[in-house]
């Protein structure tokens, strides 16, 4: 790796500003999904994945998870931790947008806007946005300097 990729990577304003982009989207995520279960719980069902019993289940407690762990990115309340968390909602979201790729279904992601009909993106464009997130969620954990703006001292 080249000295200025290292130094790049270990600079803590560019720490704060993957917290920061991976938090405040996350956040915004969320927003929606709190707000309208039900439309999220028809976009859950839309994956074709789920058992029906637990697409409700998912709707309500999917968006707290996005919710709490943005929030610690945001705030630097235990970093490494929200950030595995939301790397683990990452995988499962490249897993299911992977499978119905593959299985050539359309679907709308849920990922920011809810109740638009017949909303659907591009399942590639989705890979590539979820993959990019999931490299900020591994620069964050895997990050050893001293952080910035850290509400716990240190920000482990």
């Amino acid at each position: 790796m080249s000295a200025f990729i290292k130094k790049l990577l270990n600079n803590p304003w560019v720490e704060i500003a993957a917290r920061w982009l991976l938090g405040v989207t996350f956040f915004y995520s969320a927003y929606h999904k709190i707000m309208d279960p039900a439309a999220f719980a028809k976009i859950i069902y839309g994956y074709k994945l789920f058992p029906a019993a637990s697409v409700n289940l998912i709707a309500i407690i999917l968006p707290f998870f996005e919710f709490f762990s943005a929030l610690a990115l945001f705030m630097g309340v235990y970093p490494r931790s929200a950030a595995l968390i939301i790397e683990g909602m990452l995988f499962g979201f490249i897993v299911a947008i992977s499978v119905n790729l593959i299985r050539g279904v359309k679907f709308d992601c849920g990922c920011f806007l809810l109740g638009e009909a017949g909303h659907t993106s591009s399942a590639i464009l989705l890979l590539i946005q979820d993959i990019f997130y999931f490299m900020l969620g591994l620069h964050i954990r895997f990050y050893r300097k001293k952080r910035r703006w850290c509400l716990l001292p240190g920000g482990k």
